[in-house]
């Protein structure tokens, strides 16, 4: 009994709901709100959300419109928002599960392949010509969207097939395997054209010909609804159930966490939203080509995870646009901007070896009640008002 006691009051932070309260949702009684303090409500959070999302939409869309940005500074911020889906869906087993897969560019480009094919060749049963796709006709739009969940679907698929063995692997074992998955996904690609007997990715030479299907508009609503959709998966029971995995798998399952089921999961919905993705990406580049997925991509996106933060969503949002717009800033600088590239890279590691923002995620939400309670970071607490917060 003694020795119970002692365990329990070694861990004081662990607070658990009640069966009832699980059942109706209720929060745990450390995040529940103070007395006396003011909260917004969730429909209240997803309105002020949903605001700054249609702002930030809408001074992009004038700016391109008004000329401000060009049609290449357009196409930089549609391939800023192509990475910040990879990082963030990268970030859902690397940050989240705390695995290391380094297979992320093989799921992007079946995603990619899959959407474009298929793009390619439903457009005359949609009644579509180049033209209709480039000015975003409702047709093209609704084309648009059964492609890039074909693409995902394809990529979970794959995520499956290669999910379930790998899994059962852990670091470095676990990165060998994904990386080796991926090549044979690029091989695929390359040769697929001579097992099938025709033309079906263009081998060495690539898919070409892809319209443009994509811009400014559709690539930053899918960017938020992604964010959103791994936001909110992250705060229900299945996310939790993911960090339970991350922080200690053995503990996990001896509390009835299904592990192999919750890895395979966050593997899943992470090479589906790379496929998707990767459907954006043939749209703005307008062409497919196996050696741009090779074990570089991977390593690439890998990059922006670990420089945003591993489990930081705005982290990798963050890295995501620097590490897309860096080199693109200094591609005067031919010479030397893979230099002065790869020493920020260095600089952030040794400064900031947790990533930019570590495990934070900002909240506009949490900084409105804030302002409301009058709680300012320089504002200091009176004794009674730290006593009553404890």
């Amino acid at each position: 009994m003694d020795e119970e006691n002692n365990t329990q009051e070694k861990r004081p932070y662990i607070t658990t709901n009640s069966p009832e309260e699980t059942a109706k949702g209720e929060a745990p009684e450390h995040q529940k709100a103070k007395p006396g303090r003011k909260t917004l409500s969730m429909p209240k959070r997803y309105i002020i959300n949903t605001l700054l999302t249609v702002v930030v939409l809408t001074l992009g869309e004038a700016m391109i419109d008004g000329g401000f940005i060009t049609r290449y500074g357009a196409t930089v911020l549609e391939q800023v928002g192509v990475n910040i889906i990879m990082a963030a869906s990268l970030n859902i087993a690397t940050g989240y599960l705390g695995q290391l897969p380094l297979g992320h560019a093989g799921f992007m480009s079946i995603g990619g392949y899959s959407c474009a094919i298929l793009f390619m060749n439903l457009m005359p049963a949609f009644g579509l010509n180049a033209r209709a796709v480039a000015t975003g006709s409702p047709m093209a739009i609704l084309l648009l969207v059964i492609c890039l969940l074909f693409g995902g679907v394809m990529a979970a698929i794959a995520g499956i097939i290669i999910g379930i063995p790998a899994l059962r692997l852990k670091g470095d074992y676990l990165a060998i395997i994904t990386l080796g998955f991926a090549e044979i996904i690029r091989v695929v690609m390359l040769n697929i054209d001579s097992v099938v007997g025709f033309e079906l990715t263009g081998g060495a030479k690539g898919l070409t010909g892809i319209p443009s299907y994509t811009n400014f508009l559709d690539t930053f609503v899918v960017v938020a609804i992604v964010l959103f959709l791994i936001h909110t998966m992250m705060k229900s029971r299945h996310g939790r159930a993911i960090l339970a995995i991350r922080d200690n798998e053995i503990a996990a399952e001896a509390s009835g966490v299904n592990t192999t089921y919750y890895k395979t999961l966050a593997f899943v919905v992470s090479a589906f939203f790379a496929g998707i993705a990767g459907g954006l990406y043939a749209g703005c580049v307008g062409v497919m080509m196996p050696a741009k997925f090779g074990f570089m991509k991977s390593i690439e996106i890998l990059v922006m995870v670990v420089l945003g933060g591993m489990g930081s969503m705005l982290g990798s949002v963050l890295s995501a646009t620097v590490l897309t717009i860096l080199p693109e800033a200094l591609r005067a600088f031919a010479d030397y901007r893979m230099i002065v590239y790869s020493v920020v890279l260095i600089l952030v590691m040794i400064f900031r070896p947790q990533g930019l923002l570590g495990t934070y995620d900002f909240s506009m939400s949490r900084v409105i009640e804030r302002i409301m309670n009058k709680d300012f970071p320089w504002k200091k607490k009176s004794a009674k008002e730290v006593e009553a917060d404890a």
